[in-house]
């Protein structure tokens, strides 16, 4: 089972996703990121940090989707683990077309084209939203913030995300991230115990 974090910086999904390890403990999920879980993610943390072109950004973002689904994601799943991903393609479908914004004719079509046949749907993606002044207080003042952690472009980033869940509402889950931290985490652990169970194979009479 593939399960996924979701949501704008500034949302909680670190410390979200470190009480969850505690949590799960007992399920022994495989807890994985992106960018970062394959090399390909230096890749995709220098594109940003050099602001290179949105096409080479993007482009690197789904080479590092698609290095993370081949080497870590595919595997797990067929050893029958429970996978948690910090990030997954639908952080694709909400940041980079505010990226390509006024770069493509329709940005969000071409990045699903290029997910198209290879690339895992998540069982259960669990989206933690919030206001966006929340959401830009709690970042970290004393680091360097990325081009896109300010308030004008997490807005329409967030309203992507709402958008992607409106059309999938089977499989998104939308949580307040502004209710408190141990509530969020100990209701999605509820969650994805429930689906596990609900996954498992029921025993033949």
């Amino acid at each position: 089972m593939l399960i996924t974090i979701e949501g704008i910086d500034g949302s909680g999904k670190s410390t979200l996703l470190s009480r969850l390890r505690e949590l799960l403990a007992g399920l022994d999920p495989l807890f994985t990121r992106e960018p970062g879980a394959t090399w390909v993610g230096d890749s995709v943390r220098r594109a940003v940090a050099e602001r290179m072109d949105p096409i080479t950004e993007a482009l690197l973002f789904c080479a590092d989707h698609a290095a993370h689904v081949d080497t870590v994601i595919r595997p797990a799943l067929d050893e029958g683990k429970l996978v948690i991903s910090d990030r997954y393609a639908d952080s694709r479908f909400a940041y980079q077309p505010v990226v390509l914004d006024g770069v493509l004719p329709d940005p969000l079509l071409w990045l699903r084209r290029i997910h198209e046949g290879w690339s895992i749907r998540p069982d259960r993606t669990f989206l933690l939203v919030l206001p966006i002044k929340d959401a830009v207080s709690r970042l970290d003042p004393e680091k360097k913030r990325e081009y896109f952690e300010n308030a004008g472009i997490l807005a329409r980033v967030q309203e992507n995300y709402l958008d992607l869940a409106a059309t999938d509402p089977a499989r998104f889950v939308v949580v307040d991230a502004l209710l408190q931290k141990e509530e969020v985490a100990r209701f999605i652990a509820d969650e994805i115990r429930t689906n596990v169970r609900s996954s498992r194979p029921r025993p033949r009479a």
